[in-house]
């Protein structure tokens, strides 16, 4: 069994940065995502990091902005975000997969963290 852990979220002025942490245990080399959740929306997808960190992949709102590595020696993943904006205020989650890459979609993803709030503040 998979389990992840988040960390790294909190209360951040527009513009400003914050690095996001995923550490898994009980298997490494998956897939790993990140999604966010904003009060009364849907979970949406934010970035993805194939197993060996060789592909990644963004999406449209946070790309140019946000940077997805792993250190794999300590099974952790990295969501670096720059240039917050008000709209990047959500719970964010990080996820991990065995199946296909990309994975793109919740429900490509078999484990889930309890996620970790990011408040963006102007």
């Amino acid at each position: 069994q998979v389990q992840l852990v988040e960390s790294g979220g909190g209360l951040v002025q527009v513009g400003g940065s914050l690095r996001l942490a995923c550490t898994a245990s009980g298997e490494s080399r998956l897939h790993m995502g990140w999604f966010r959740q904003a009060p009364g929306k849907e979970r949406e997808y934010v970035a993805a990091i194939s197993a060996k960190g060789t592909f990644t992949y963004f999406a449209d709102s946070v790309k140019d902005r946000f940077t997805i590595f792993r250190d794999n020696a300590e099974n952790t993943v990295f969501l670096q975000m720059t240039t917050l904006k008000p709209d990047d205020t959500a719970s964010y989650y990080c996820a991990a997969s065995s199946g296909s890459w990309p994975l793109l979609r919740p429900n490509e993803y078999n484990y889930w963290g309890q996620g970790t709030q990011v408040i963006v503040s102007s």
